[in-house]
C-alpha cells in the first residue's frame, strides 16, 4: 500500500462520522455555520493553513503550500442542507470526500510539489455560493477544481442546465370581493402569466424546463388580492436560452398586467446558475482512475439536467464534478431516502472510492504536465 492507502485506511472511520455529523444537523443554505466550522476544524487538525469564513459568511478556504513548485490543485465542497429533507442531495458527503482527498494528497505533496486549496462553497441549492465566489476571483490561483457528487451511479462528469430564476410581483387595487369592480386582482395577472406560460413551453427547444409556483395568492376568500406573486425557474442547456425563455416569460407577464390593468415587477430573486463546461480531458483522467480502482464509470451524460453553481467555477478554471454510487437506480435524489443513503453501506464505499480517485487525479495533474497542459489546451480552446 501506498501512503496514500495507508493514510485513508487510519481515516475512514473518522470520516465517515463526519458524514454522519452533518446528515444529522442538516444546516440550510447561509445558514451553515457549525458545519463550515467543523469541516474548517477537520482542515486544521490536518495541518492545513484555513480561514473561516474567508469572502463569505459560511464558507471557508484549506490551504497546504509544499515548498516546490508546481500546479495549484482545487477540491471544492459542499454541505448546505435542502427545508425539510435534510441532506437530500448528499452534501454532507461532498464536503467530507473532497476534504479526505485534500489529506491524502498532502501525503504525497512535500515530494511532488504544488499546493492545495479546499473551498468550503455554501448555498449551492439555491444562493450560489461557488458563484459568488467566483464573481470575488476566489479560484483565481488554481489550475483546475475538482469534487464528486454523490448519485446512483459511477461517471465521470455530466452536464447542467443553465437557470434563470425570476420572481413575477403583480400589483393591483383591494377591495371587497363583493363589489370586484372597484378592484383590480393581483391573482389574476399571476394565474393568466402561469396559463401563458404553460402554453409556451410546447415552443421551446429541446433540454428548456420551466417550472414555477404562485408563491403569494392573497390572504382571504373576500379580499381581491392587491398584490401577488409567481416564482419561476428557466432551465436551458445553454444560459443564452435560458435568458430568451426568461425574456419570453416577461412579454406574457406584461401582456397580463395590461389586460387586467396592473403593473407587474420582474426580478431575479435567486442565483443564476451558468451551464457546467465539460473537461473531457479531465473526464478521461478520471474514468482511467476509476478503472485502477476497480470501478467501471460511465462516461460523461451529455443531457442536460438540473442546475449548479459548479458552472460558474467550469466558466473560470479547467472543472471536473464526477459523480459517486450511493443508492440505486429507484432512489430518488432531493428526498429523505438519498439523505439516508450517505451514511448507508454504499455511502461509505463512496467515500473511500471517491476520496481516494480525487486524491489521485489531483496526484497525476501535478506529476504529470503533459496532462495538465492538456487538460488547459482544451479549457482554452472551449472557451
Amino acid at each position: 500500500m501506498n501512503k496514500m492507502q495507508i493514510k485513508q485506511e487510519c481515516l475512514l472511520d473518522e470520516f465517515k462520522g463526519y458524514v454522519l455529523d452533518i446528515y444529522n444537523h442538516p444546516e440550510l443554505g447561509n445558514e451553515e455555520f457549525r458545519t463550515s466550522k467543523l469541516l474548517a476544524d477537520v482542515l486544521i487538525k490536518y495541518g492545513f493553513t484555513v480561514k473561516c469564513p474567508n469572502l463569505l459568511e459560511t464558507d471557508f478556504l484549506g490551504i497546504y503550500k509544499s515548498q516546490k513548485p508546481g500546479p495549484t490543485i482545487a477540491y471544492l465542497c459542499e454541505y448546505d442542507a435542502l427545508p425539510d429533507i435534510g441532506h437530500g442531495c448528499g452534501h454532507n458527503m461532498i464536503g467530507v470526500t473532497s476534504i479526505l482527498a485534500a489529506i491524502l494528497l498532502k501525503e504525497e505533496i512535500d515530494e511532488i510539489g504544488g499546493s492545495i486549496y479546499v473551498f468550503g462553497c455554501p448555498a449551492e441549492e439555491n444562493y450560489g455560493g461557488k458563484v459568488e465566489l467566483a464573481k470575488l476571483n476566489a479560484f483565481k490561483e488554481c489550475d483546475v477544481a475538482l469534487m464528486l457528487h454523490p448519485s446512483s451511479k459511477y461517471q465521470v462528469g455530466s452536464r447542467t442546465s443553465a437557470l434563470v430564476p425570476v420572481r413575477f410581483t403583480f400589483h393591483g387595487k383591494s377591495g371587497h370581493a363583493a363589489r370586484p369592480y372597484e378592484s383590480a386582482s393581483a391573482l389574476d395577472g399571476v394565474v393568466s402569466t402561469y396559463t401563458g406560460i404553460s402554453m409556451l413551453r410546447q415552443f421551446l427547444k429541446p433540454g428548456s424546463l420551466v417550472h414555477g409556483v404562485i408563491s403569494n395568492g392573497g390572504k382571504a376568500c373576500n379580499v381581491i388580492p392587491e398584490i401577488a406573486t409567481l416564482d419561476y425557474y428557466f432551465r436551458a442547456p445553454s444560459l443564452k436560452y435560458a435568458n430568451y425563455i426568461k425574456n419570453r416569460a416577461i412579454e406574457i407577464a406584461e401582456g397580463a398586467a395590461k389586460m387586467h390593468n396592473l403593473t407587474v415587477e420582474s426580478s431575479i430573486f435567486e442565483a443564476i446558475y451558468e451551464d457546467k463546461k465539460i473537461n473531457y480531458t479531465l473526464a478521461k483522467a478520471l474514468k482511467e482512475i476509476f478503472k485502477s480502482l476497480g470501478i467501471d464509470a460511465e462516461d460523461v451524460n451529455e443531457t442536460p439536467g438540473g442546475s449548479s453553481d459548479v458552472g460558474a467555477v467550469s466558466y473560470q478554471i479547467p472543472t471536473l464534478e464526477g459523480n459517486m454510487k450511493i443508492c440505486d437506480d429507484d432512489v430518488c435524489g432531493h428526498s429523505k431516502e438519498f439523505a439516508s443513503a450517505t451514511i448507508s453501506k454504499l455511502g461509505h464505499e463512496a467515500l473511500k472510492n471517491g476520496s481516494m480517485a480525487l486524491a489521485l487525479l489531483g496526484y497525476k495533474l501535478i506529476v504529470d504536465k503533459k496532462l495538465l497542459t492538456e487538460v488547459k489546451d482544451e479549457f482554452a480552446k472551449d472557451m
